[in-house]
């Protein structure tokens, strides 16, 4: 995908800073990625006091395994209300949650406990279906874009417009290639919908380096235990307060 010549970089808006706590880690990883809802909630907490203004979060089973399901997205948000209070929160729903489309959307039918915003990866089937469902429900979407065959789905989609912020996500990639990828990807989205947020995020060893490019456009920006175990010098982050703090410093210096 080569880079469009009307790319913008909007950097007068104030970006957020998203904490992704969890992810789909194992919880032997970390010990703050654990099953236990109010553990990963008192984390956030630290998270937020650490300079995080929104959470995003895996909703676990009582085996440590991502779900959705309205009694598992029950306990985790009001595990997370309780200690976050007032912090927008953001669940992901996928298809290795749950593989079958019609019990992704049944599940989301019967949530009693409602996130702020729900994030979907337009590459997976029935995005369109999901997306409908949730605005419907008056959660927001955030339109999650992996490579070029994300973009052209969520291009073509009806409910395109309707979503609240596009995430491009990078995969673990050396850090020479990331400005080209990334800076390619943005300026498509902002073809396609200028004015949309975008959230600019990169996995392992790509993560701080995406974050500072992130920060460099003026995009919002995400990191915590689901993109990286390690501080931008390589050593093991005690939880999610460390790593927004880091962030936090990174962005005080650009």
């Amino acid at each position: 995908m080569s880079t469009p010549s009307t790319l913008t970089h909007p950097s007068t808006k104030r970006m957020q800073l998203q904490a992704c706590v969890n992810g789909a880690r194992d919880a032997a990883e970390h010990p703050w990625l654990s099953a236990d809802a109010t553990v990963v909630a008192d984390d956030a907490a630290r998270a937020i006091v650490a300079g995080a203004r929104e959470i995003h979060v895996h909703a676990k089973d009582s085996r440590g395994y991502d779900s959705i399901a309205p009694d598992d997205v029950a306990r985790w948000m009001r595990a997370l209300r309780e200690t976050c209070r007032g912090v927008p929160l953001q669940l992901i729903v996928s298809s290795w949650a749950e593989p079958k489309l019609e019990q992704r959307l049944a599940a989301i039918e019967s949530w009693t406990e409602l996130p702020d915003s729900v994030c979907l990866n337009w590459h997976e089937s029935g995005a369109d279906e999901l997306a409908t469902l949730l605005i419907t429900r008056g959660i927001k979407v955030e339109a999650g874009l992996w490579d070029a065959g994300g973009f052209e789905m969520w291009k073509r989609s009806p409910v395109r417009g309707d979503c609240a912020r596009v995430l491009i996500g990078l995969p673990d990639e050396p850090r020479a290639v990331v400005r080209d990828h990334a800076e390619a990807m943005v300026a498509h989205v902002e073809i396609e919908e200028p004015g949309m947020p975008i959230l600019l995020h990169g996995e392992e060893g790509s993560a701080w380096s995406v974050f500072d490019l992130a920060v460099e456009l003026g995009l919002d920006a995400r990191i915590g235990l689901e993109d990286t175990l390690r501080l931008p010098d390589g050593t093991p982050a005690p939880g999610n307060a460390a790593l927004i703090r880091a962030a936090v410093a990174r962005m005080r210096r650009v």
